[in-house]
């Protein structure tokens, strides 16, 4: 028995979490009922808590040990859960009993409002231990009460603490918003001091006894929160004997408020002198807190009603006020309430409390949307119904500073329920761009507008309903998306800048705004969504410059905008290694004839000082024609962050001398005739203190992207075969000063004065690639002379690209000159060309990232993400961890690791050895799950209609 429904939070409060509505522990008035109950005894008052003295169980004072004997009958029916969730309401869990036994469990029963619910397993299952129950007692629960929380406290497999009752009718704590809160029954208060993990630990007498669960509790003080047993007790009952839980519900929240406070809200003199010497244990009564628009009681029942009856039953408490409504599911029941000092009398239908609580979702685009739970209708006083966005991600990742979506309508098709959400998402073509009306569930007032685009081709479509039989979500394949229709060429016409600004007004035709999804995040990329500038540099061909900032891997959906009018895709043409930026390509057709202009790229190089003009777009996404100057062109390291990731390195950059090119993303450099002299772009770089990834804006020179580019106007190469020659090593320049104490001689500097007059300087290794030819003959530290018999003073005599596969090089190490032949790596444009998914956790071979920053590669398996609540997450296969053997069988590449898992039975655990990025071996054992993580494999491939196949490996074959 533990907190189990899927859609719950851990119960203890997030850190600087305050109470609501003056409900403090040391300050509520229902702290009365506590005092006027034991006003006989004498207690301490502390932060709210009663910590009785006098009224102690005799029994715990007197016979210390008897506690130690409970406890030791007890732990044998005390389960540590381990529970993962895979989706916003997956239930898959496991149970490990006391002795450290595992064993399957599912979940078959969840309260739709309270924080419990039911797990079951096999017993003869359990083989080490023998297996006992607790019983459930609620009516033990007493003030003053010695109790002990049994149970898995802060991740430990079983602690044990102390505490005394000191409230039995406090109001639900609240966990704050967007997430799980109970309702409509009394807490529990003691002083135990749990922490998370205890959620769901029975509360335990000195005779073995549960009197309450733990459910919550304060970071800040000492203080705890219990749910009641007596719902739990009556749903078991149910449970046992094979029948379903009713609930019934008017979705109307109560709360209780003290006597003196109904009276402010209109409670008569005369009804309260009655009611008190009917309840004279009672201090207040029920008062009506929420009641929902479009609920059985809406239009009835008005917040600050305070109840009275329930077919003819007079009601104080929480207890009997849910038999009612529990013995009442389909029927009418006649509530009495006063309202401002009348009395009135109401017939309100009972509605089916599980009916309002989804038990099905549907996945598409790489998003899940359910229909809208009580629980959140209930905090935000909104109809229950409607589409929610539960996993705002992918294509329903919509726009706003909010999340907690509602979809009104979907390419101007209302989508009221789930139901017809899925058949007008059924009549959508894939990659169709379409409007979708939404609101936050939270600001109900304003209403949202975004244009997404279908995507169907890299996620499933598919509707996953909850079974209680097996305790897994059954899924159910929604078909596939009707057939795009052809694109229609359109022709439309550029913004024209005023005549002003000279020749480089004209280059706004060279801009094409950018859109980029990655269904994947690749390569250790901190984002999925990316939008900027691109600039047209072959009009014909269709080829743009993009930064590898927005377009950073070849997986995704890129869409280009022309005119702020056409919407077209694009491919992924070529990404550079070390250079950033990415080549893509359009279809020309598509865009008619619209005024496009081809980049004019100018051989005349930037320098310091030089006149400039940055042509781009602003963060707002309009166009900035904006006249400065170079205020410098020299090699800039960007820096790296702690997860191997793209970064740019081995470049000559330019700054400019304006604060306003920092909001600009990409664009272009031109000169004062319309030239194009560098291309403007944003790097990733390193995180700030806040974990927040730092951006850097740089230019790059003509010079560096023109002869990739000329292969591709020149059609030398398809474009899956385009590579160039690289040296895999890091460079920085170092000044003479530093280079002749290094050992550098007089000689060497005159040499490095000839060559370059307007910078003297040289460049030094600072990292090798590992495993690369270059490694194996360069150090670290070493200082480069010449290359190929030329002295090497600029960053782009270092760039060979396709020029040779061995370089003869002169360096100086350790003052001692020597000549070296190292070997060029022919390395690919493709970026990262395949991809297994196994076990949760997103598998490739090593990047360049990852081969810049390692000394060695334990092998060619490289954990490069996860999926949150997958085995990989669970068991500890972290991102940027090896993979080295399975069950002990050594394995070296992806094809090696299907081959050793693809036999592996679903539910059974497979031996992983791992290494991490800092070289710390780790042996785990991962549970494979194949419902919900089956084992993938994905290759690029051109002749796909994204670009990738997919392969679902056939287990067990």
């Amino acid at each position: 028995m533990a907190n189990l429904v899927p859609e719950h939070i851990d119960r203890t409060f997030p850190k600087d979490h305050n109470f609501e509505g003056g409900d403090s522990p040391a300050s509520t008035p229902s702290l009365h009922a506590a005092k006027r109950r034991k006003m006989d005894t004498t207690t301490n008052l502390m932060n709210g808590d009663l910590a009785p003295a006098a009224t102690m169980d005799s029994a715990s004072l007197s016979n210390p040990s008897k506690w130690q004997d409970t406890i030791e009958s007890i732990v044998k029916a005390i389960v540590s859960i381990r529970f993962s969730q895979v989706a916003a309401f997956d239930t898959e869990g496991e149970a490990i009993c006391h002795d450290h036994e595992e064993v399957d469990v599912y979940p078959i029963y969840r309260d739709p409002i309270h924080d419990f619910g039911f797990l079951k397993f096999d017993p003869s299952k359990i083989k080490y231990m023998p297996v006992t129950q607790v019983e459930l007692h609620p009516e033990l629960a007493k003030v003053g009460l010695d109790i002990r929380v049994v149970g898995n406290d802060a991740g430990e497999k079983l602690s044990i603490l102390a505490g005394s009752i000191s409230r039995l009718d406090r109001n639900t704590p609240d966990y704050g918003d967007l997430t799980y809160n109970d309702f409509n029954t009394f807490y529990l208060q003691a002083a135990s001091s749990t922490s998370g993990g205890s959620s769901g630990s029975p509360v335990i007498d000195i005779d073995g006894n549960a009197v309450a669960l733990q459910a919550g509790g304060h970071t800040k003080a000492a203080t705890d929160f219990f749910l009641p047993l007596d719902r739990i007790k009556r749903a078991l009952g149910f449970v046992q004997k094979g029948l379903s839980v009713p609930r019934g519900d008017i979705q109307t929240q109560f709360v209780y408020r003290p006597y003196d406070e109904a009276r402010r809200l209109g409670l008569r003199p005369e009804t309260e002198e009655k009611l008190r010497s009917m309840f004279k244990e009672e201090i207040g009564l029920l008062v009506a807190e929420a009641v929902l628009p479009g609920g059985p009681a809406h239009g009835k029942l008005e917040e600050g009603d305070i109840l009275l009856t329930m077919d003819g039953h007079h009601i104080t408490t929480f207890v009997p006020f849910e038999e009612m409504l529990d013995s009442h599911v389909g029927k009418d029941i006649s509530v009495g309430i006063e309202r401002g000092g009348k009395y009135m009398e109401f017939t309100i239908p009972v509605g089916d409390l599980h009916a309002i609580t989804p038990d099905r979702y549907v996945e598409i685009g790489g998003s899940k949307l359910n229909e809208v739970s009580y629980q959140l209708a209930r905090v935000y006083c909104v109809p229950c119904r409607g589409v929610y966005v539960c996993e705002p991600s992918g294509m329903f990742r919509l726009d706003g500073p909010d999340n907690g979506w509602i979809i009104k309508s979907v390419d101007d098709k209302a989508t009221p329920n789930l139901d017809t959400f899925i058949q007008v998402m059924k009549e959508i073509p894939d990659r169709a761009r379409v409007p979708v009306v939404y609101y936050s569930i939270s600001d109900a007032h304003t209403i949202m507008m975004s244009v997404v685009q279908v995507e169907r081709h890299w996620s499933s479509f598919r509707l996953a309903v909850r079974n209680d039989e097996t305790g897994l979500w059954d899924f159910t394949d929604l078909g596939d998306a009707p057939a795009p229709p052809p694109m229609v060429p359109s022709t439309k016409k550029y913004i024209e800048l005023d005549a002003s600004m000279g020749p480089c007004k004209d280059l706004i035709r060279c801009l094409v705004k950018v859109n980029y999804y990655m269904p994947c995040r690749m390569d250790g990329f901190p984002r999925s969504r990316k939008q900027g500038t691109g600039a047209i540099v072959d009009a014909e061909r269709g080829l743009v410059i993009v930064g590898r900032n927005l377009v950073p891997t070849s997986m995704g959906d890129l869409i280009l905008t022309f005119a702020e009018s056409i919407v077209i895709p694009a491919k992924v043409l070529f990404l550079h290694p070390t250079q950033n930026y990415t080549i893509v390509q359009y279809d020309p057709k598509l865009i008619g004839e619209t005024n496009v202009l081809s980049a004019p790229l100018s051989d005349e190089p930037l320098l310091q000082g030089r006149k400039v003009t940055l042509v781009a777009h602003n963060r707002n996404q309009r166009p900035v024609c904006l006249p400065t100057a170079v205020t410098d062109v020299t090699c800039v390291t960007i820096p790296h962050s702690g997860t191997p990731r793209f970064r740019a390195i081995n470049m000559d950059a330019i700054t400019l001398d304006t604060p306003l090119a920092l909001q600009c993303s990409s664009g272009l450099l031109a000169d004062a005739n319309g030239y194009v002299q560098g291309f403007w772009f944003s790097f990733l770089g390193d995180r700030n203190m806040n974990g927040q990834d730092n951006e850097y804006h740089l230019g790059l020179g003509v010079s560096t992207i023109k002869p990739v580019l000329e292969r591709f106007q020149q059609q030398q190469v398809h474009h899956e075969s385009l590579s160039l020659r690289m040296l895999n090593a890091e460079l920085v320049p170092i000044q003479m000063a530093q280079a002749s104490a290094m050992g550098l001689s007089s000689d060497w500097i005159k040499k490095v004065e000839e060559a370059n007059s307007a910078k003297h300087q040289l460049f030094m290794v600072i990292r090798t690639e590992a495993e690369t030819e270059s490694a194996k003959v360069l150090d670290e530290l070493d200082l480069i002379l010449t290359i190929n018999g030329k002295v090497v003073t600029r960053m782009q005599e270092t760039d060979v690209q396709y020029e040779s596969d061995e370089l003869d090089m002169t360096i100086l190490r350790q003052k001692k000159e020597m000549n070296v032949k190292v070997k060029t790596t022919l390395e690919s444009g493709d970026g990262t060309s395949r991809i297994v998914f196994w076990a949760g956790a997103m598998l490739t071979e090593p990047h360049k990232a990852v081969l810049q920053q390692s000394k060695s590669l334990p092998s060619r398996i490289y954990i490069s993400s996860r999926s949150k609540g997958s085995p990989a997450y669970m068991y500890g296969l972290a991102p940027t961890m090896w993979i080295t053997h399975i069950n002990s069988v050594k394995v070296e590449t992806l094809d090696d690791l299907i081959d050793a898992v693809k036999n592996t039975l679903d539910n059974t655990y497979v031996r992983v050895r791992c290494v991490t990025f800092d070289n710390v071996p780790a042996m785990l054992s991962v549970k494979m799950v194949y419902h919900y993580f089956p084992l993938v494999d994905m290759v690029k491939d051109s002749k796909s209609e994204c670009g990738w196949s997919k392969r679902e490996i056939d287990l067990n074959a």
